[in-house]
């Protein structure tokens, strides 16, 4: 059970290596500034985390929370997760081995060999690599952390939310969450529960929670589209779909096109370089896919900015 009280332990935890983790900034914007029609929105700027997103948080805690052995941490990943683990790692001072889908960006590769990780590319998906990576661990025993499906992972993304709600000092009205495999809607939406509504956001092109809710459990879906590199798990996590169950208020789903307006928007209005997963709130607020009150104030969680930069041009 992942709730308030596993959060708040992963924080405390968490506090145990301050060195690492990142508070990142929460900015505050009227509506109408960004285009919407609402009283305020607040961007917490979780692509300033250590290794550029939000999976920083989860895979400290899964390394911090459990005995690793010699031969290290293991996980398969569309690129975050692995750059999270690979910098834990590194800084816990273990041996790292990623698994990423041939689709991966080149970007999210390289960053990974900058951090000491050994970086296997195969498999046309993630669940692809994630097969080969179980293989793999079975041979080494090392340490299995996975992308979203684990309770540290989850319970160490809801830390983003516990942070958000003290730097506020109190939460929005809602949430805006990008969804791939659930593991960051799980922890925002243990930590909020029903004191703001969880909205799910996925691109059409990889609706996984969205397709899970159609058929009233976790079922395969085809991924692929602009955010496939973060947000191309083929299904829901367990954890991510149990939560969701009880605390998401909605699932809507965005085309890419939408996607990449957003992405540029963000770099050309405010600068801030984000990877597409990053740019689903935005696109629901600028499409409509979300109408928010006039007096709403809503959260976007600007989750990565693992990506090549050059695709901004």
């Amino acid at each position: 059970m992942i709730d308030r009280n596993a959060i708040a332990a992963a924080r405390r935890q968490l506090a145990a290596q301050p060195d690492f983790l990142r508070t990142t900034p929460l900015m505050r914007v009227p509506g109408r500034s960004l285009g919407v029609g609402c009283g305020e929105v607040w961007l917490k700027l979780e692509h300033l985390q250590v290794g550029g997103s939000f999976k920083a948080r989860g895979m400290l805690y899964r390394l911090l929370a459990n005995p690793v052995p010699e031969s290290g941490v293991i996980i398969a990943s569309g690129g975050n997760a692995g750059i999270a683990v690979a910098a834990a790692a590194r800084a816990l001072g273990v041996r790292c081995e990623v698994f990423v889908p041939e689709t991966s960006p080149e970007a999210k590769r390289a960053r990974l060999r900058d951090l000491g990780a050994e970086v296997v590319a195969t498999g046309a998906t993630y669940a692809e690599a994630f097969e080969a990576c179980v293989v793999r661990q079975q041979v080494t025993g090392a340490l299995q952390a996975h992308a979203y499906d684990q309770p540290e992972v989850v319970a160490g993304a809801g830390t983003l939310a516990l942070e958000m709600e003290e730097q506020a000092g109190r939460l929005p009205d809602s949430v805006l969450v990008s969804v791939g495999g659930g593991g960051l809607i799980g922890g925002v939406a243990a930590w909020v529960e029903s004191r703001a509504d969880v909205v799910a956001l996925e691109p059409q092109r990889a609706p996984t929670l969205h397709t899970a809710r159609a058929a009233g459990q976790p079922v395969d879906v085809e991924v692929g589209g602009v955010a496939a590199d973060s947000l191309g798990a083929r299904r829901i996590g367990a954890i991510g779909w149990e939560v969701s169950q009880r605390h998401v208020h909605d699932a809507l789903l965005l085309p890419d096109d939408a996607i990449r307006a957003a992405q540029r928007w963000l770099w050309k209005e405010l600068k801030l370089a984000v990877e597409p997963a990053a740019a689903l709130g935005l696109a629901a607020l600028q499409t409509g896919a979300y109408q928010p009150q006039p007096q709403e104030t809503v959260a976007l969680i600007l989750c990565g900015a693992n990506f090549d930069p050059g695709t901004l041009a």
